[in-house]
């Protein structure tokens, strides 16, 4: 099992965190292959933190579908099932509709601004055809959304199942089209009428759309 040796290693967080997102990071790019079993002194060794951390990272990363463990044999990376979107997307589309109602009030100018060069972010990548850089603008664009909802059960589940999606983007890279574009300019557009009944529509139609195709 390689592990990479030069990952970023962040400042101010806990052992267990920094090895439940790095770990997380490995299994959605494909560092850590699908049905991979993991050796967890090996990965200790390579964050750099005792085995302690690790174990609780893979706990935790079990509990969001990331790995199985079996205890007194194995922990394997779980499967990557291209069906799954069809699980993960309804359920996302949901709660970022409810994210765009909540946070309509709190929506300022500098906010809509900033949502407006993510989007051109994300639309110059789309047209480079750059789909891994678009991907993250995409996520950063829905993020900020996310975040002015003021709600951290949404922002939580929002982020697991962001997780997933993005782990399947990895082996299937065709999520992103140019009609995302429009949607968000859209979504920007109705946060400025405060038309929360159109928002959420087409929120919720910016990620369902995603699955036709699959």
């Amino acid at each position: 099992m390689p592990i990479p040796v030069n990952h970023t290693k962040p400042v101010r967080t806990t052992a267990k965190l920094h090895a439940f997102n790095q770990i997380q990071q490995w299994i959605i790019d494909g560092t850590l292959q699908p049905d991979e079993k993991i050796n967890d002194i090996e990965l200790a060794q390579a964050l750099g933190v005792s085995r302690t951390p690790i174990r609780e990272s893979l706990q935790l990363l079990e509990s969001h579908g990331f790995v199985t463990m079996q205890p007194g044999r194995a922990t394997q990376v779980t499967a990557v099932e291209k069906e799954d979107i069809h699980n993960l997307l309804p359920p996302l589309a949901v709660l970022q509709a409810l994210a765009a109602e909540l946070a309509t009030p709190n929506m300022d100018e500098t906010t809509l601004q900033l949502l407006e060069e993510k989007n051109k972010e994300f639309a110059d990548a789309i047209y480079a055809k750059q789909y891994i850089i678009a991907l993250n603008f995409d996520e950063e664009f829905h993020k900020i959304i996310v975040d002015r909802a003021n709600n951290s059960y949404i922002i939580s589940m929002v982020e697991m199942l962001q997780a997933h999606v993005r782990r399947l983007f990895y082996y299937e890279s065709n999520i992103l089209r140019e009609h995302s574009i429009v949607q968000h300019a859209e979504i920007i557009r109705l946060f400025r009428e405060k038309d929360t009944k159109k928002l959420t529509e087409i929120m919720r139609s910016n990620w369902i759309y995603s699955i036709e195709g699959y």
